[in-house]
């Protein structure tokens, strides 16, 4: 981490250097003329050099002070350049960005928003991939992956929560119709079930409702997929009950198409997290993203955006 001291030095340095004495820089800084004089020592004692010559009478630069005077100017230039291209919008970002997130939900949720900061910052290069798989960050070179459910506790990464994704037990009027509803979690047995999920025989789905304890049920698969779109499309079909994200089945809820299923007992939802390495300096545009999803995502899970 960068010394906290080494801009306020250089400052008291170079106000010292054209001032030509600590007591002046001291009255254009508003400090102490002790303050400026150790501020200046303690820069000489990390450089490993004497920056002033000092008498009672005179003060002025050394030779090495001289040069890097002239250096410490460029880089305040520099500075004052950057400030003044940042206040009118003329810094702009850029570089690559490797981003790992869930099918469905990245094509359906974050995607839009990163399409709405590329067109913002036509200096950035995206790469996006879109799957279910949880690719190794560090291996492959991700920036950064937005993952769903627990994570384990690993040193290696960083993570910073973006809301829950909401679930929903749902069916279509047709199978409500002809098989009736479960009126207990546990009923959910006797209910053809549809099942998220790889090669699975039966599902365990969580609940809760009010000061209840969580329940969970171990439900059978009629059919089992990986992909929560072809998932949408079987219970629309009136192939059984799912257990779908709230911010897909939103618009069917609304329109009749899909009916909630046990409604006074919650089906318990997956936390969403980013997820990067914790060696990898978080860049700006690093940054941009992480701030961006943090703050609009939270309302798209809930199905409000």
């Amino acid at each position: 981490m960068a010394n906290p001291d080494r801009l306020s030095g250089i400052a008291a340095f170079v106000e010292a250097a054209e001032a030509g004495n600590f007591s002046m820089a001291a009255e254009r800084m508003h400090l102490s003329r002790s303050a400026v004089a150790k501020s200046v020592a303690r820069l000489e004692q990390r450089l490993g050099t004497r920056l002033f010559h000092r008498s009672t009478r005179s003060q002025h630069l050394t030779a090495e002070g001289t040069l890097f005077y002239q250096r410490c100017l460029r880089v305040l230039a520099e500075l004052e350049q950057a400030e003044a291209a940042l206040a009118q919008g003329q810094l702009a970002l850029k570089g690559r960005l490797r981003l790992s997130m869930p099918g469905l939900l990245g094509r359906t949720l974050i995607a839009p928003l990163l399409f709405a900061l590329a067109e913002q910052h036509p200096g950035l290069q995206w790469e996006l991939s879109l799957t279910d798989r949880r690719v190794d960050l560090i291996e492959e070179g991700f920036d950064l992956a937005i993952r769903s459910g627990d994570l384990p506790d690993n040193h290696d990464y960083q993570t910073r929560p973006l809301g829950q994704q909401h679930m929903v037990l749902c069916a279509s009027p047709a199978y409500l119709a002809q098989r009736g509803r479960p009126d207990t979690p546990a009923a959910l047995t006797q209910f053809d079930c549809l099942i998220y999920g790889r090669a699975q025989q039966t599902a365990s789905w969580r609940f809760e409702a009010g000061a209840t304890p969580a329940q969970r049920v171990d439900v059978p698969a009629r059919l089992c997929l990986d992909d929560l779109g072809a998932l949408l499309d079987a219970t629309l079909a009136g192939l059984g009950i799912a257990r779908l994200p709230l911010w897909l089945v939103r618009a069917d809820l609304d329109s009749g198409r899909l009916l909630p299923v046990l409604g006074d007992s919650l089906s318990v939802g997956y936390p969403l997290q980013l997820l990067w390495p914790a060696a990898r300096q978080i860049t700006q545009r690093l940054r941009l993203v992480i701030d961006t999803l943090a703050e609009q995502l939270p309302t798209r899970l809930a199905g409000l955006g």
